[in-house]
């Protein structure tokens, strides 16, 4: 019996004394303490290093788009296109010289005494009804134009990018740049009051021409979006290219129609001459003599 008892002391002994307690063990010396925040780290994130923080009054813009972009897709495009006719028109009219009433200055009225611009008079010798043809050629063609890139961004989506990227610019320009400028210069001789004929002319004598020009910077402009534009910003992006666009556009439409309106003239003197009789030719002659 002794010896069993001394055997559960030794078991209980063993039990209530064991060699590795918790005390023991955080009494420890040798301890692993808590890891200590990095200072360097911390510091590091204050100073401000090599980064690109000066672009964000640039990126804030372009966020505040995206974001109006995403709720409203629709009435953003269409602000966007009006905002970029209406800047488009101002400059081909400002650098144009068919504008009315526009003079060497290019249609800005000057200060003979120091030389300034007259801001009242640059308003006032807009063309407005050229303006207003403008925006209402751009906000007609906004939703249409949105839906396309839309749908030429969901497809043609082959396992190679380069051949998806090249064939989404040839459709591009094979169908939506011939048919877009017809559009656009087809209204602007409509709304002129042009007859059927005449607006044909003006697409044959400068949708040919623009096409040629679209080929040196809208391929280009496309394979770019596509490539690194996020969605909702590709309608900005191409906004901006977009105004330089317009405004040669406008200038090319008013080249164009200067040009047919001295055709007719000349078309119209000659068939004039041509129904005089020989004595009013003789009379004519003889009152120029």
């Amino acid at each position: 019996m002794s010896r069993a008892w001394s055997r559960l002391g030794l078991r209980r002994t063993n039990y209530f004394h064991p060699a590795t307690s918790p005390s023991s063990v955080l009494r420890r010396p040798n301890s692993t303490k808590p890891a200590t925040p990095n200072n360097d780290v911390a510091t590091s994130k204050t100073i401000p290093g090599p980064s690109w923080l000066w672009l964000e009054p640039i990126y804030t813009p372009f966020r505040a788009y995206g974001r109006v972009q995403q709720r409203r897709p629709y009435a953003t495009q269409f602000v966007s296109a009006l905002v970029i006719y209406f800047i488009g028109d101002i400059v081909a009219q400002s650098i144009s010289s068919d504008s009315p009433t526009a003079g060497s200055t290019g249609g800005c009225s000057v200060d003979n005494a120091n030389g300034e611009e007259n801001i009242g008079g640059v308003l006032a010798n807009r063309d407005w009804a050229r303006t207003g043809r403008a925006l209402l050629i751009g906000g007609m063609a906004a939703i249409p134009g949105y839906r396309w890139f839309l749908w030429l961004g969901e497809s043609f989506n082959y396992r190679s990018k380069i051949l998806s990227l090249t064939t989404k610019v040839i459709v591009n320009q094979i169908l939506f740049t011939p048919i877009f400028n017809s559009y656009f210069f087809g209204m602007q001789s409509l709304l002129t009051g042009s007859t059927l004929p005449e607006i044909w002319e003006r697409i044959q004598h400068t949708v040919p021409v623009s096409w040629v020009n679209s080929c040196k910077i809208w391929p280009a402009v496309t394979a770019f979006s596509f490539t690194f534009i996020p969605i909702q910003f590709r309608s900005i992006f191409g906004g901006v290219i977009a105004i330089g666009w317009q405004t040669y556009l406008s200038l090319l439409n008013q080249r164009a129609a200067a040009e047919e309106q001295v055709a007719h003239e000349h078309a119209h003197d000659e068939s004039k001459e041509s129904n005089l009789s020989p004595i009013e030719c003789q009379g004519e002659s003889e009152a120029m003599a």
